[in-house]
Formats: structure tokens, sequence, C-alpha cells
């Protein structure tokens, strides 16, 4: 999904299974409500994510990690932080992406928390739930519990709650956890051949925060437990290291490209324009200019400055993305579909992609081919509430009005609204036929629903 369509989710994360599993889905929004007044989602962009994907692929490797799989996810948060939760996914906050100044930064944070993974350190979470349990409820703990027994299918990813005393506790690692995955993460480093000089400033930066309080610290100090010790490790790794390091200059491009963009609708228009001349790649430049002049409502020039960009890179799916959402949302919907049929046709595969294509269509009446972009867009990612809010538009002008109360409900329960979720899983039910894999889903959603309401009830 564009970065402008950020969903309003508290949760963007659930097993990889067909239909959410019931008891997956009450305990994720048991968490969802207690944390959602942080007002935390997940950026979703499908060129911002691929940009991660490139910078965490050799890190990724190095650590053993399946790197289909694991997902670089960008947290709407303007603090530095980043954290694991399970085994599927690296959360980063928008804000250390864009305070880090190197793709070796960035690149150390991704091999320290994938150590994280690869160690085994999720085991230890269960062993937090007693606290968490006294802290938040026995709902959160639950939803904590699930998320920590969730490997492989039944993984559940959390995209809020850092700040919750509970959940910052949850987060947290030993400073023993802490060492060991230095050491990891420095191995990974030295195996891909990235300096762990990005590990130094890291450290460097943290350096004197543990005088700070609690309340002072940074968010990622609070959950990472830093040393002057850990920092001479780190200078010794760098040291051992020597000059291994080879220059990458796909890392430097799209570390350039993933900030660029995250500022380029994060930050004012002007600042985007006034910054932008100083990219040194000229593609990421008009990029940057397209969306400050599509911020700025300004199609001409938006339209023109991405239109430059696809002359520099003619083949690059994200651009023509990019190209399409800016015209869908000045309604020129036959260009979008144009455009987004070229970023298909380029990444078939992309869900990201797939939802803009489906949304398209279904703005121009082509519901039915709509209908089918779309099934194939949530078959790949059904996090994605903007997609699930289309899909259901689409399936209620094809007179489906139960998938359309499916997928309703689906939407309002990963958004935390499970009273309004069991609603529509009702009508789902009443409307589909038993055992269907639409009613399974809805069916899914209403036990969820009832289970809330029954520990409501239970704390009264």
């Amino acid at each position: 999904m564009p970065i402008s369509h950020v969903a309003a989710m508290a949760f963007e994360r659930v097993s990889r299974l067909t239909s959410i599993p019931a008891l997956i889905l009450s305990v994720v929004v048991w968490l969802t409500a207690a944390t959602q007044s942080h007002g935390q989602s997940l950026i979703r962009d499908p060129d911002i994510e691929h940009g991660l994907r490139e910078l965490a692929f050799p890190v990724l490797r190095a650590a053993g990690l399946n790197t289909n799989r694991v997902q670089i996810l960008v947290v709407n948060d303007n603090t530095f932080n980043a954290f694991v939760i399970d085994y599927n996914a690296i959360y980063v906050n928008y804000g250390l992406i864009l305070t880090v100044e190197s793709p070796e930064m960035l690149q150390a944070v991704i091999a320290h928390e994938a150590a994280h993974i690869a160690n085994g350190h999720l085991a230890r979470r269960a062993e937090n739930l007693k606290a968490a349990r006294r802290n938040a409820g026995l709902g959160t703990a639950l939803a904590l519990l699930a998320a920590a027994a969730g490997g492989g299918e039944a993984a559940i990813g959390i995209a809020a709650g850092t700040q919750g005393a509970a959940i910052r506790s949850f987060l947290g690692h030993t400073r023993a956890e802490e060492a060991s995955a230095d050491r990891s993460a420095a191995s990974y480093l030295r195996w891909a051949q990235i300096s762990p000089s990005g590990m130094v400033e890291l450290h460097r930066k943290f350096a004197g925060q543990e005088l700070l309080s609690v309340a002072n610290q940074d968010p990622y100090m609070r959950s990472h437990p830093t040393s002057r010790e850990r920092l001479r490790a780190a200078e010794a790794f760098l040291d051992e290291f020597g000059d291994k390091a080879i220059q990458n200059a796909n890392a430097d491009y799209w570390f350039a490209r993933v900030k660029g963009k995250l500022s380029a609708f994060l930050r004012s228009p002007s600042w985007t324009l006034r910054r932008a001349k100083e990219e040194t790649a000229q593609d990421i430049r008009l990029m940057r200019e397209a969306s400050a002049h599509h911020q700025n409502r300004d199609l001409g020039r938006a339209r023109n400055a991405i239109d430059e960009a696809l002359v520099l890179r003619p083949n690059d799916p994200y651009y023509y993305d990019l190209k399409g959402q800016i015209l869908l949302e000045n309604r020129k919907i036959g260009a979008a579909i144009e455009a987004y049929g070229n970023a298909v046709e380029m990444a078939p595969n992309d869900a990201l992609i797939l939802a803009g294509y489906g949304r398209a269509l279904l703005a121009q009446g082509q519901t039915k081919q709509a209908l089918s972009v779309l099934e194939k867009a949530r078959a790949r990612d059904y996090r994605n509430a903007r997609l699930l809010q289309d899909l259901g538009v689409a399936y209620a002008q094809v007179g489906n009005d139960g998938m359309a109360s499916t997928v309703t409900a689906e939407r309002y329960a990963l958004q935390g609204r499970l009273g309004d979720a069991g609603i529509h899983a009702k009508r789902a039910v009443a409307r589909l036929p038993e055992g269907s894999p639409g009613w399974q889903r809805a069916q899914d959603v209403l036990i969820a629903s009832e289970r809330l309401n029954k520990d409501k009830r239970k704390r009264k």
C-alpha cells in the first residue's frame, strides 16, 4: 500500500494461515486494545519494504534466517527503536531509519535484531508473562503468549505497544542477551563483508544514556540495555575486521531511497524540495520531488517528476506504483490503471502493488477484475486494512454480501474493534454455506468476539 495510505491499525501481522485462528485473534485484540492509545501503526509501502529487503538480505542470509519469510516492517513512530516479537519480522521505527547516518548503521540494527531471533532469545519471552500479566492484565499476557509461542505458521507480529510499561518489559532483553546478540551480529556483518562501524556508531550514540533516568532514556536504550563495555567490544570487532569492508553501491542506493521516500511523505513538501537537491541519485531526487509536488496538489509537476524518474529507471515497478498512486488520488483513473498495470507486470507477486491496482480497477467500475486482483493480494498479505475495505466493497457490488461481511469483520478485528467485527461475522455466518472458507473465517472472528465479551463479563 502506498505510504499515504497508512493503515490505522495497532496490529498488522497475524499468522500465515488461510483463516485467522479464533484463539490467536481473540488474544491479539486484547493487546490491540491495550496499546491503541499510543497511536502506532505500520507504514506499508512497496518501495520502502523492497529497499529494506535489499539492505537486510545479506545480513539475514548470514544469520541463517529465511530471507523470504523474515520481513523488515516500519513502525509509524518517530522515536529511535527497533524490536522483534516473533520469528518472522523485525520492526524498525521510522524515527530510527531517518536518524541513522549510513546503511551500515541500519544493517547493524537489523543484524542485532536478527541475532535475537537466531539465538533463540524469543523463547525467554514466556518467562516475562507473569510480570506482563500483573502490569497489564490477563488479556495482554495472553496476547504476548500467543506472540512468544508463535514461530512458524502461528507467528504473530505486533506493531504497537512499545511505549507501555508491560510491553516494554516484554520486549526488553537482558545484558547477557545483548552481548550475545552483539557478538552474533558482528559475525553476520563480517560474513556479509559489511563494516561493523555502524555497530560502533550505534553504541556511541547511546553511551551515557545509562546515567539518565528511565523516563529520559531513548526507547531503544530501555529495551536494549547498553554499556561502555559493549561499546569497547564493538570497537574491538571493528579493529579485528580491519579494512575488509566492500563498498556496496546497492546498499548506499537503497538506503538513500528508503530514507528519501519516508521523509518525502512524513515531512513537509517545502522541506523535501529544499533537501532533494542534495540527493546524489537523480532518480531518487525526482521521486522525492514528485512526492512533494503531489502533497502540494500540483499534479502537473508531480507527474513530470515521476515520469523523468521512470526515464532513468524504466523497469522500476515501485516508481510505477507511485505514479499510479499520484494519478489515482487525482482521479485520473484510466492513467492510474495503466501505471499500476505496468507495476504489476514487473512485480506480479507484490501484494501492496496488487492492492493499489485493484483499488484503481474498482474506482473505474471494473468490479469483477478488481475482485480477482484484490483476492490475489489478500492471499499474499491480509493484514492490510485498506485492502480489506476495498475487497468488501467489491464483494458487495457483485452481490456477495456474505463475503463482504466476512472481510469487513476481519478488517474490524485487525483494527481492534472486535465488537463491530462480531456483528459482521454473525451476518456472514448466516449468509454463507456452512463449512465454506468464508464461513470458517467469519466463524473465527465470531468466536473471538464472543470470548472477548465473556471475559469482559467476568471482570465486572
